[in-house]
């Protein structure tokens, strides 16, 4: 009886004859359900290259492990820290950074900017020196070469790897009583720009220099730290490894990830992700009241038939399967044809760079199983659910004239 139930309803959805009105019905339902589930796989996937965007965008200003200190800004003990880290296996590099805001002076023009102090072993941290498009990256034979991001430099027109064009660094001095001269008020240093690199919109401002210079301007003994960033070997182990060294390295030390250091920045994302997926699951629900006219359609056409399989005894739990079995079969039609107009979609961006968020940056896709099985699912959860309600038909609605 399942099996005939399954054959009726595939003859239903497939067979060339019949109603003209139940075949357009039928398939602008199907047609419905492909458009919505494209749509939503599209999304969904462009919504994935963002999250791999925006790792990149971040990946130069913050490191899979960063140790900073829950009682102040100086990291202590710091040589202490560093025999630890020395010793552990799962650690590639580590590296000693010392940030901060300062004045940037230069020929009349002044700003804002941040200062980020690092000795020479951040690259193996951080390869912000591949990011490097004009000019080079610090020597680090002197304390005043800098690294500077593009925007910051084109602002203040500083020329690049100029020996007799140098920008001042002003930092305040912290402390109480009279100012009886400028040399009061801030340290200063003058730094020579060896090299520019894109902020990104995340280093936007930052200046990358030796941590000596910082360590000048702010006052500090040598060897000193605000932080210590950590590559790991394996950047899946990195929550294990933030464990083993917080019950290492004692007291008045705290261990961020880099997903916790950017917390507030994924949780906007992973927002907006969730709310674009409502919106577009409930796209697929309105949708799926294509499928549930659909049904009906096909219950008014084949009322005589109906009444003629209930007369030669076919069970009415049977025939209400037959109209669930033809909205799942409009519901799986939908799913497969859809996932496969947005995947052409998706590997058409990906080719072309076709559509574009600006003038330079196409819109990022990433296609990956997880989003398959996510619409897969939606789509099925609406459909199914809908054909079900629809398909329990009365045996008084089939029989009376």
């Amino acid at each position: 009886m399942k099996n005939i139930a399954f054959y009726i309803a595939s003859r239903y959805l497939l067979s060339k004859k019949g109603s003209t009105a139940v075949t357009f019905i039928t398939w602008l339902a199907v047609g419905a359900m492909t458009v919505a589930v494209t749509a939503m796989f599209v999304i969904i996937s462009v919504f994935s290259g963002l999250e791999d965007l925006n790792k990149d965008l971040i990946s130069n200003l913050h490191a899979d492990l960063t140790i900073k200190s829950s009682s102040g800004k100086t990291i202590k003990n710091l040589n202490n820290i560093d025999e630890i880290l020395k010793k552990d296996k799962e650690i590639s590099s580590f590296s000693k950074v010392i940030e901060e805001k300062i004045y940037i002076s230069y020929n009349g023009k002044g700003d804002i900017a941040y200062l980020r102090g690092v000795d020479s072993a951040y690259t193996k941290v951080n390869p912000i020196d591949k990011d490097v498009f004009y000019g080079s990256y610090p020597s680090f034979d002197y304390s005043n070469e800098v690294l500077m991001e593009n925007s910051l430099d084109n602002r203040l027109s500083i020329p690049v790897a100029s020996s007799s064009n140098y920008a001042t660094l002003f930092m305040p001095k912290p402390g109480t009583g009279i100012i009886n001269k400028e040399e009061d008020i801030y340290n200063k240093k003058d730094i020579l720009v060896t090299g520019v690199f894109p902020g990104k919109d995340q280093l936007d401002n930052y200046i990358i220099s030796p941590i000596e210079l910082t360590e000048e301007l702010l006052s500090l003994p040598k060897n000193s730290a605000y932080q210590i960033v950590i590559k790991l070997k394996n950047p899946d182990n990195t929550d294990a490894v933030k464990q083993k060294l917080l019950s290492s390295l004692g007291k008045n030390i705290e261990i961020k990830t880099k997903e916790e250091e950017n917390a507030a920045f994924w949780k906007m994302i992973n927002t907006e992700k969730l709310f674009i997926y409502l919106i577009f699951a409930l796209v697929i629900f309105i949708t799926t009241f294509n499928l549930a006219g659909a049904i009906i359609i096909l219950q008014l056409d084949k009322k005589e038939q109906a009444k003629s399989l209930i007369s030669l005894g076919f069970p009415l739990s049977h025939l209400r399967r037959i109209y669930f079995y033809t909205g799942g079969l409009i519901v799986i039609l939908g799913i497969i044809s859809g996932l496969i107009l947005g995947t052409a979609l998706c590997y058409f961006q990906l080719y072309t760079e076709f559509f574009k968020a600006n003038e330079t940056l196409p819109f990022p896709v990433r296609i990956v199983g997880k989003n398959y099985f996510t619409v897969a699912i939606t789509a099925s959860l609406f459909g199914f659910i809908i054909s079900w309600v629809f398909s329990k038909i009365s045996k008084e609605y089939i029989t009376k004239n």
